[in-house]
C-alpha cells in the first residue's frame, strides 16, 4: 500500500484495511479542520487502487473483513469507478463484511438515488458523514458547504439506498453564542434522518486553522467542560431517533453509548452526575493546542 501523507480514519475503522482512493479533501475549507491542509486533492486511478488491493492481499490473504477507503470525501469519485473498486475489493477479499468511506452532504448531493443504489448493490456498506451541526448559522460560519436542509436530503437519500449512515456531530462547534441552538437544531436534523449511527466529537481548536485563530483572538467562545456537558445533555434530550449513539472519541467529556431511545434516560443521568463534579477534574477545553 502506497500511503500519501497522514491517513485519517474513524475510530470505528481501527481494525479496517485502509486503501487510499482519493488524496486529501476536495472541499478543504472547513474552518475547524486542519487534517488535509498539506495535500492537494486528487483522485487516484482505478488501476493504482487495484494494485494496492493486490498488495494488501499478499500481506493479509483472506483475513480482511472490513475495508475503509480514505481520504476525505471519497464519495466524490465517479460512480462507475467507485462501483468497480468496491466490486474488485470483494473479489480480492472474499471475507469482506463491510466497505466504508467518507462522504459529506456537499458531495453526496451530486449522486442520484440510482447511483447510490448502484453503490449499495456493488457492496458499499456505510458512509461516514460529518454533518457537524444542524444549525444553519453555525454551518455557514464553519464553511461546511451544506445547509441543514441539504443534510436532511442527503441523509434520507443514503438511507433510502440501503447504505448505512454514520453522522458525526461536533459538540461545542457553535461556541458559547450558539450552543443551545446548535444542540437543538442538530437534534432536529437527525430526527428527520434517523441515521444508523450518531457519533459525537467535542471541538478542540487545532493550530493552523481559522477557527483556532478566532479562538486565540477571543472571537470564538470555547465551551468549558460543564458547558459542553450541558450542550450534550440538551442534544440527547431532544433526539427522537432509533439510532446507535456513540461517544467514541477522546475529546468527549461524557462517554455515553447505546441504542436510542432505550438508553436515553441512563445517558442523561450519567451527564447529570458528571455535572456535579468540579470542572477541575476534566481536561481543559483547549488541551493539546497551546
Amino acid at each position: 500500500m502506497r500511503y500519501e501523507g497522514v491517513v485519517y480514519r474513524p475510530p470505528s475503522e481501527a481494525g479496517s484495511l485502509l486503501i487510499q482512493a482519493t488524496i486529501g479533501c476536495p472541499h478543504n475549507q472547513c474552518t475547524f479542520c486542519g487534517m488535509y491542509k498539506e495535500k492537494q486533492f486528487r483522485i487516484r486511478s482505478v488501476a493504482d487502487i487495484k494494485e494496492d488491493l493486490n498488495q494488501a492481499q499478499k500481506v493479509y490473504r483472506n483475513t480482511v473483513e472490513t475495508l475503509f477507503f480514505p481520504d476525505g470525501n471519497t464519495i466524490l469519485m465517479k460512480t462507475s469507478d467507485l462501483a468497480e473498486i468496491i466490486h474488485y475489493a470483494k473479489e480480492t477479499f472474499p471475507s469482506l463484511q463491510r466497505i466504508t468511506m467518507y462522504g459529506s452532504s456537499k458531495y453526496i448531493l451530486r449522486k442520484s438515488e440510482e447511483e447510490l443504489l448502484l453503490l449499495q448493490k456493488s457492496g458499499l456498506t456505510r458512509i461516514h458523514s460529518g454533518m457537524e451541526s444542524g444549525d444553519d448559522i453555525v454551518l455557514k460560519r464553519i464553511c461546511k458547504g451544506a445547509s441543514a436542509e441539504e443534510t436532511i436530503m442527503t441523509g434520507r437519500k443514503v438511507k433510502k439506498a440501503g447504505i448505512e449512515l454514520s453522522e458525526y456531530v461536533m459538540l461545542g462547534i457553535g461556541g458559547k453564542e450558539r450552543s443551545m441552538d446548535h444542540a437543538q437544531n442538530s437534534a432536529k436534523v437527525l430526527n428527520q434522518i434517523n441515521p444508523d449511527f450518531i457519533r459525537l466529537r467535542t471541538f478542540i481548536p487545532m493550530a493552523g486553522t481559522q477557527l483556532y485563530e478566532e479562538y486565540r483572538q477571543g472571537a470564538f467562545g470555547l465551551l468549558s467542560a460543564h458547558e459542553a456537558l450541558r450542550e450534550t445533555r440538551l442534544f440527547i434530550a431532544n433526539l427522537e431517533v432509533t439510532s446507535m449513539l456513540y461517544s467514541d472519541h477522546h475529546s468527549n467529556y461524557a462517554y455515553v453509548n447505546g441504542r436510542l431511545p432505550a438508553v436515553k434516560e441512563e445517558m442523561l443521568q450519567t451527564i447529570d452526575h458528571l455535572l456535579t463534579l468540579p470542572e477541575e477534574q476534566f481536561r481543559p477545553p483547549e488541551v493539546g493546542n497551546l
